[in-house]
C-alpha cells in the first residue's frame, strides 16, 4: 500500500463541516496514513483566521493590554468546531494554559503556534490518529532556523512507527525546548519535511482551490489549472506571487522525486495540480505552463563607460547593497551598465543614502532610478527554449502598445522576466495568457 502525507490548511479546517470534510478525504484512500495540519482559517469573508487572533494576543500582551477579549474568540473558534462534532476535549484547561503565559514572559511563537496544536488535537481525535508534537521532532537551531536534515531524521523516528497519525504544522523547537515557528503558511514545510521523513509515494496539499492556475483569477477570471509542474516552475511561480503552496515546501521532497498534488478539500473529485520533476508518460510538456507577477518595484541604473573591464565593479555595488540588508530581486549587467531591480517598500527608507554611497564610492557617469514598475514572469522550462515561445510574448506585449522598462532570461532558462510600468501590470498579464499554448 502507498503512503500519503495529506497537509490541510486553515480553510480546510476553518469549521466542523470543513473537519467533516476532511476526514471524508482521508478516509476515502487507506494511503493517507499521515495528516499535517494548520490552524483554523477564516469561514467567510470579513472572518479573521486563529493565527492572527493569537498574534492579536501577543501584541496586546507586548502593550500591557488585557488578552480576554481575543481569547474569547480563540476559544469559541475551538469550541464551535468540537460541539459540531461532538467532541470530548480538555479546552479550558489549554485556554488557562494560554492565558497564564500570556501574563508571563511571553514567548510569541509558542503564543501563535498554539492554534495549529489545538487544531491537531481535535484532528487526531475526530479520525482516531494518533496526535504528535512537532515540538519533538521538527528540530530548530538556536538562532531559530529549520534544521532540515536532523529534522528529517528525528521526524520519521517519531512517524514511521505509527499506522496513522496527525502532527500540528507551522512550528517546531529548538534544543532548549523553546517553540519556534515558520514563516507564515510554514504548515506546508511541515508538510514536506513529514513526506520525506517517512518516504512517502505522495504529498497531497489540501487548499480551497483546485490545484495551480496559469495566471491569477482576479485578473484572468477563466485562467485554466495547469495539470503537471515542474518542481523548479513552482517555486518560481511561488516566488513571483503565486500563492498556493509555501515556495520553501517544494525543497525537502525534491531530491526525493515524492510529487505534491494541491487539491481542493471543498472539490475532492477535481484532480487538482501535480508538481513533480518528470512528466509522466503520455503527458505533453507545453512550453509555457504560466504568468505570474509582483508590483511595487524599482529599478536602479548605473552607468558608467568601460565598467566591463573595471575590476570590482559590480562587485562593489553588491556589496553595497549586502552591507546595508537590501535585496535585490534581479542584477543585470551590460558593457557600460548594472542595473538592479529592488522592491519598492525595502529600497524607500534608504533611498537617499544608498544613492549618496553609489555615487561616492562609484563616481557613476549616470545613476538614475525608476519607480512603480512591474515584474512579470513567463514561466515554463521547455518555453524559454523556444524563440518562437519568447517571440509571441514580446510580439503580444507589442500589439497591446505594452511600453517595457526591462527584460532578462537566465543561464537556466527556466523563466523570461519582463518589466513594465506599474499601471500596466494587468493588461500585461493578461496579454501574456493569450499567448499559451495547451490545455492552461
Amino acid at each position: 500500500m502507498r503512503t500519503v502525507v495529506a497537509k490541510f490548511g486553515g480553510t480546510s479546517l476553518a469549521d466542523a463541516e470543513q473537519f467533516r470534510k476532511m476526514r471524508r478525504i482521508v478516509e476515502a484512500d487507506p494511503g493517507r496514513r499521515f495528516i499535517v495540519v494548520s490552524a483554523p482559517g477564516k469561514r467567510f469573508d470579513g472572518d479573521e483566521k486563529v493565527t492572527d487572533l493569537l498574534a492579536r494576543c501577543v501584541e496586546r500582551a507586548a502593550a500591557g493590554e488585557s488578552c480576554e477579549p481575543t481569547l474569547v474568540l480563540v476559544h469559541g473558534r475551538f469550541r464551535e468546531i468540537m460541539d459540531g462534532l461532538g467532541l470530548e476535549f480538555p479546552l479550558e484547561a489549554e485556554i488557562a494554559r494560554l492565558r497564564e503565559h500570556l501574563r508571563g514572559e511571553v514567548n510569541p511563537d509558542w503564543v501563535v503556534s498554539r492554534g495549529e496544536y489545538l487544531s491537531a488535537r481535535l484532528a487526531a481525535a475526530w479520525l482516531g490518529y494518533t496526535f504528535v508534537d512537532p515540538e519533538w521532532c521538527v528540530c530548530f537551531d538556536a538562532d531559530g532556523r529549520l534544521d532540515a536534515a536532523m529534522t528529517r531524521r528525528t521526524m520519521g523516528a517519531a512517524l514511521r512507527p505509527l499506522q496513522n497519525a496527525v502532527i500540528a504544522g507551522f512550528y517546531g523547537a529548538d534544543m532548549d525546548g523553546r517553540v519556534r515557528t515558520l514563516s507564515r503558511g510554514g504548515s506546508d514545510v511541515t508538510g514536506s519535511l513529514a513526506a520525506a521523513a517517512v518516504g512517502a509515494d505522495l504529498y497531497e496539499n489540501w487548499t480551497d482551490v483546485s490545484g495551480l492556475l496559469a495566471a491569477d483569477p482576479r485578473i484572468v477570471p477563466r485562467a485554466k489549472t495547469v495539470p503537471y509542474v515542474s518542481y523548479r516552475e513552482l517555486r518560481t511561480l511561488s516566488y513571483m506571487g503565486a500563492s498556493v503552496l509555501h515556495t520553501d515546501a517544494v525543497m525537502p521532497v525534491t531530491g526525493m522525486d515524492i510529487p505534491i498534488n494541491i487539491r481542493n478539500t471543498d472539490r475532492p473529485e477535481d484532480a487538482g495540480t501535480t508538481i513533480v520533476r518528470k512528466l509522466p508518460k503520455g503527458e505533453t510538456k507545453y512550453p509555457i505552463i504560466g504568468v505570474a507577477g509582483r508590483v511595487g518595484m524599482s529599478v536602479i541604473q548605473v552607468e558608467k563607460v568601460m565598467v566591463s573591464d573595471e575590476s570590482g565593479f559590480t562587485a562593489v555595488m553588491l556589496d553595497i547593497l549586502k552591507n546595508r540588508r537590501l535585496p535585490f530581486e534581479q542584477c543585470l549587467t551590460g558593457i557600460d551598465t548594472v542595473t538592479l531591480v529592488i522592491r519598492s517598500d525595502l529600497l524607500a527608507p534608504c533611498k537617499d543614502e544608498l544613492f549618496e554611497e553609489i555615487q561616492r564610492k562609484l563616481d557613476p557617469d549616470y545613476l538614475g532610478l525608476t519607480e512603480r514598475l512591474s515584474m512579470i514572469a513567463v514561466i515554463g522550462e521547455k518555453g524559454t527554449e523556444s524563440c518562437d515561445a519568447n517571440v509571441r510574448v514580446l510580439q503580444a506585449l507589442a500589439r497591446a502598445g505594452m511600453p517595457i522598462n526591462t527584460i532578462n532570461q537566465g543561464a537556466g532558462k527556466l523563466n523570461l522576466l519582463i518589466g513594465v510600468p506599474e499601471e500596466k501590470y494587468e493588461e500585461a498579464v493578461r496579454a501574456i495568457y493569450d499567448t499559451i499554448d495547451g490545455p492552461v
